[in-house]
Parts: C-alpha cells; structure tokens; sequence
C-alpha cells in the first residue's frame, strides 16, 4: 500500500469502513497527517456522494471530495462471503480499522474488535458509535441533528435566542470524528510500548455532552450547584457578530487593558471605573449590560473604521465573513490556505491546505478523492489476490471497479 510519505502517521495502514461525515472526518484526518487509507465502499457507495448540493458528474459531490480526499476506494460487497473474506484479508494487514457502523450489526458480521484480534493482535480497532453501548441508547440511529438536540446543543441557541437551533454544520460529526482521530494516535502510541492493539469506542452523544458541559456546566459543576447553569456572556443573544454603520464587526475586549480602551474608543471612557465593568469578574456577572455598550457603541462607526482602530489599541477584533469571503480573505492567502487541485474526472478544484504544522514533515503526497472502486483492483492485489481472484470477484459482483 502507498505510504502517503512524510507525515507523522506515514507507514500506518487504514481500513475505512465509513461513510457520510463522521467517520470520514475521523480518517481524513489521518490521510492528511500521512497514513495509507483505504476506502471501503458498499455497491451503492458512501450516501455522502450523492446527498450533498454541488456536483459535475454523479457521485462527486463537492462535500464527498472535501472529506475523503488523501485516501483510495475499493468496493466490496460484504454481504458476499467473497466480499467479506477479502475485507478481513486487508484487515488482517491493517494497522487501523475504523467503522462507524452500528454495533450489533458490527458484531454480527464478525467485525468487532475480538473477532479481528484473533488474526491481528496489533490491530487498533476503532468503533464510531452514535451511543455509548454501556447505554440505553446503544443500537439506536442517529445523525448531526439528533446527537445536537440531545446533547444541549440546541438547548444554548434556546438560551441565547429564545428558539432551539441547530448549529448549521455538521459539528457533531467534525467533532467526534476528529475526537476519535485523537484516539487512535493515542492508541498507535501505547502499540509502540506494548506491541498490541486495542478497541476504541467514541460515542456521538456522550463526547457532545461532555463538550457542551465543560462549556457550560459553570455553577451547577458543584455538588449542590451554585447557581444555574450556562455562562451568561456566551448565552447572551448579543454573543454575535454586531452591527456597525455599514455592516458588521466582532469585537472581544476581555482583559482590563482591552476593556478600558474599548470604552476610551467609543467615548464612554467613564465606564472602566463603573462597578459593572472594572474588573474581568464584574464584566462577566454582568454580561447583558456589557453587550449593550458594545453594541451602541459599534453603530458610530464603519467596520473599517473600528478594525484600524482596535488593531493600533490591540483590541481582538475582526470584520465578519460570508463563507464565500473565506476564498478571499487575506490572511488565509498569506498562509496558502487555499490550494489548486486539477481532479482527474471533476476538473479544477479548491482544496484547504492541513492547518497544523509539523516541524517533522508533512503528507508530500496529494491525492485527489477517488471515483468509487477507483482502486478495488489495485487495494486486492496488494492483499495477495491473484488476477484470475480478482476477476471472478468482479464478475460476482463481491467487488467493483471502474
């Protein structure tokens, strides 16, 4: 298999067994950083490929591209012993397995992490479930949405706004996915010491309830709480992007220095000694009142204005971008954020550079997110396969290639 060379996790091999967005952004993540994907796909592909807006030719939706670039696919039906027999094959030579599968259905096809230990003990078997299975809700389907209203998520735009929202991103998905990244580096990690793999399970919910609670847990993290829970200045409805005589500016005046000139540049300079503001903790206690002031204040002025003022008072501040500002922003075109990619089938694309850094090296080789069994018979033949095995997989359908 291809090493992805020079990143931290080159030489490491990964069996992907995903689809849509959680578990993509989980291995993506490990594709970016260097390790050898390899893209498990059912007969009717990742769902992602086809549900998401924005196309040139089916099955190569822009979201798919962005999440399941840096890795390679091979179609196997493993509902066929043939498909199942060749999936564990690769397994067996596998430093990483990832599925976010449910686990029952996980268990019944013989894909839990004992059965796979039998023929690899060095396996990292990593499970991306919806729900803890020591829970109630173990087994039970789920998507972004459900996992946010559960985990309170939606319960802070309720606070802040007076109706339950959704953040509009999949960011339980980035979130665990990413979350679970982590983990198996941590578990590649203790390989190296002990020579052996081991089962890691990351639930949707609980991660996004522990995510939501160190946010705002606040006061009730005491056994009787202290007061209510939620911190007042992220719940506030003017915890957004406010307007100034032209548009929109975020501002964050946090420290004393910061706060007192804030209230200097917008003439209330009277307010660093008013007791509802001289302090970090007093600022915070009354977190409404301070919003107000930003908020009359940052009408006075242009955003243009405001940004060259705050930046010579060093005061965090920063216009508001559209997601289509992003292409232009000029600190992402300082950084070589945005990449030009010319895709074999869909043409030029836009691709973000891995924002981290490693002094070390870094992934050297790009690969474009494949078509579906772009690379059944390459992946097989790496697996020992023969040609003639190859050829009565895809004839039986147990496998497909382009």
């Amino acid at each position: 298999m291809s090493s992805g060379g020079g990143g931290p996790l080159a030489g490491v091999r990964v069996v992907d067994l995903t689809s849509v967005v959680v578990g993509p952004a989980c291995t993506r993540a490990l594709a970016d950083h260097g390790a050898d994907v390899v893209k498990i796909e059912a007969p009717e592909g990742d769902l992602l490929r086809h549900i998401a807006n924005g196309a040139r030719s089916p099955g190569m939706s822009g979201k798919f591209i962005n999440f399941n670039r840096n890795k390679r696919s091979a179609v196997l039906d493993i509902k066929r012993p043939e498909g199942r027999a060749a999936l564990l094959r690769l397994i067996a030579g596998a430093d990483v397995f990832v599925s976010n599968i449910r686990p029952a259905a996980l268990a019944r096809a013989g894909l839990d992490h004992a059965s796979l230990a039998e023929g690899n003990p060095r396996l990292v078997h990593c499970s991306i479930v919806a729900f803890g299975t020591d829970g109630r809700y173990a087994n039970r389907p789920a998507y972004d949405p459900i996992i946010q209203s559960l985990s309170g998520v939606a319960a802070t735009f309720h606070r802040a706004t007076g109706e339950p929202r959704f953040v509009p991103m999949v960011m339980t998905d980035h979130i665990t996915g990413l979350v679970a990244a982590q983990a198996i580096g941590f578990a590649l990690y203790r390989r190296e010491r002990t020579g052996r793999g081991e089962a890691i399970e990351v639930p949707m919910f609980e991660t996004m309830a522990a995510f939501v609670a160190a946010e705002h847990l606040g006061a009730a993290t005491f056994d009787p709480p202290e007061g209510p829970a939620g911190d007042n200045r992220l719940l506030s409805p003017e915890y957004r992007p406010l307007p100034t005589a032209d548009g929109y500016i975020t501002v964050a005046p946090n420290t004393n220095a910061q706060a007192f000139a804030f209230f200097k540049a917008i003439g209330r300079p009277e307010l660093r000694d008013d007791p509802r503001f001289d302090s970090p903790v007093s600022r915070t206690a009354n977190a409404v009142a301070y919003f107000e002031v930003r908020v009359a204040g940052l009408r006075q002025r242009t955003t243009a204005e405001w940004l060259e003022t705050f930046a010579a008072l060093d005061v965090p501040a920063a216009r508001y971008n559209t997601i289509e500002d992003l292409l232009t922003d000029p600190h992402l075109a300082d950084a070589g954020f945005w990449e030009s990619e010319d895709h074999p089938t869909e043409g030029l694309l836009r691709r973000t550079r891995v924002a981290g850094r490693f002094g070390g090296g870094m992934r050297d080789e790009a690969l474009p997110a494949p078509r579906m069994g772009q690379h059944t018979r390459e992946v097989l033949a790496e697996a020992g396969f023969g040609e003639a095995e190859i050829a009565r997989m895809l004839d039986s359908g147990a496998a497909r290639a382009p």
